[in-house]
């Protein structure tokens, strides 16, 4: 099931993004962000247990980014990573935004969903305020996507 999250929520989804962070497939997120940024994110709870987690993070004027999208091994492929994303789109719509974009290794998986390849120079507000934290600045190898609500 699908629920935004909650506090208690904060030291899985801590753990769900370090452990991608720590394989260079995201960028870290301490505690104390997770907590200041907590109503951003969503969780996939099945058993009691957080199996997944994604984040909207607004970024300007009708733009927003799907950002800490994790699933744990053994839940992948089970449509876990888009029930949140799609949560997350549903939001964007709801709140009034025209658009969301990633930065992802998993383009295919992002396009399966309405997005499409983008360049990374038309969102320079993301390099300047979050990318240039990441160690692979100014050499980033991600994919950035967009989708159009």
């Amino acid at each position: 099931m699908i629920r935004k999250a909650i506090l208690t929520d904060v030291d899985r989804i801590a753990g769900l993004v370090d452990s991608f962070a720590t394989q260079g497939n995201m960028l870290p997120r301490p505690k104390s962000e997770i907590y200041s940024n907590i109503r951003s994110f969503y969780v996939f709870e099945e058993g009691g247990e957080v199996v997944g987690t994604c984040a909207l993070h607004i970024c300007l004027d009708g733009l927003g980014e799907v950002r800490s999208l994790a699933v744990t091994e053994g839940h992948t492929g089970q449509g876990v990573g888009r029930a949140l994303v799609e949560a997350s789109i549903s939001e964007a719509k709801a709140i009034g935004l025209s658009k969301v974009f990633a930065l992802t290794y998993s383009h295919d998986f992002f396009q399966r969903l309405g997005f499409s390849v983008t360049d990374k120079e038309t969102l320079p507000h993301k390099i300047w305020t979050e990318c240039i934290k990441c160690s692979k600045f100014p050499n980033c190898d991600e994919t950035a996507v967009i989708l159009e609500l």
